[in-house]
């Protein structure tokens, strides 16, 4: 199988160009290149990675738009176009919002995202839908944070303070978030070519975790025995005034059900997450 990769410099896509055995994949950038330049005639799938993600700050809303819908859209109707006859792309979890309360979110719950990433990404999963046919099969992936070999940001941060510090304030959270290995997102791209389906999908671990879990986790893959601080509630009522955003990642839930993306497809996680923290850690430890 021959598939044109784009975003190939990411997180993800390094990972799937590493694990491929079989396809052909070729790697291109569209920063340089637009989609109408491109020769897709020859190609069986293109996997659509390249974005604009919301970790960009200072990036204006209408750039959101330009990349992640625009580029998007340009791109998909060029393969349909030349023949391409499965696109698969990339989106997120941030189209159905921040948060969940007490019900997991699946491939049907309404979608309320509420920055330009998120609203972006929803747009060209519309326009992409719109597109489909019998003859231009349309996969859309909605992840939630990935992680693995390789990650940077707040993920790093957090085993770097396992590492260092025997101590931390993130006991007694019960919170659920979804996360999702690396090694899995790829196996599960593996598997939507195989079977060239078609839909909205979402991919996660088997199970969500909080993040006193998290945490715990870290440690015992760290080798090291961790201590966890449970923060007054006066403190949490503090951060949650001054700083919504860090009091959201670490006490908020963002929980995703893929149960049903999981048995379409016969879909079995390879790997669990306490499986993907522990080749991360040993990424972490020896480069």
């Amino acid at each position: 199988m021959k598939i044109l990769l784009t975003g190939a410099s990411g997180f993800i896509a390094s990972h799937f160009i590493h694990d491929a055995i079989e396809e052909e994949i070729i790697p291109v950038s569209l920063r340089n290149t637009l989609p109408n330049d491109l020769d897709l005639k020859s190609y069986d799938a293109i996997i659509h990675l390249a974005a604009l993600v919301h970790q960009m700050h200072g990036a204006k809303e209408e750039k959101y738009y330009t990349i992640n819908h625009d580029l998007t859209l340009s791109l998909a109707q060029k393969a349909k176009k030349d023949g391409v006859k499965h696109f698969i792309f990339m989106s997120t979890i941030k189209v159905y919002g921040e948060e969940t309360t007490k019900i997991p979110l699946n491939e049907e719950s309404p979608c309320h995202p509420n920055d330009p990433y998120g609203e972006s990404k929803l747009a060209a999963e519309k326009g992409l839908l719109a597109m489909a046919s019998e003859d231009f099969t349309v996969s859309i992936i909605r992840i939630p944070l990935v992680y693995g070999e390789g990650v940077k940001a707040n993920m790093l941060n957090l085993i770097k303070l396992c590492d260092i510090l025997p101590l931390l304030p993130f006991g007694g959270i019960d919170n659920r978030r979804s996360m999702v290995y690396v090694k899995n997102v790829t196996a599960f791209i593996n598997t939507l070519l195989d079977q060239r389906a078609s839909g909205v999908f979402i991919v996660s671990d088997s199970k969500p975790v909080s993040t006193t879990q998290l945490v715990q986790i870290m440690y015992t893959a760290l080798n090291k025995k961790g201590i966890l601080l449970t923060l007054p509630k006066v403190l949490v009522n503090l951060i949650r005034r001054l700083k919504p955003s860090l009091h959201q990642r670490l006490f908020g839930s963002l929980e995703i059900d893929p149960s049903a993306s999981f048995e379409k497809l016969k879909f079995i996680p390879p790997y669990t997450t306490e499986e993907g923290i522990k080749v991360m850690i040993g990424w972490y430890r020896h480069g």
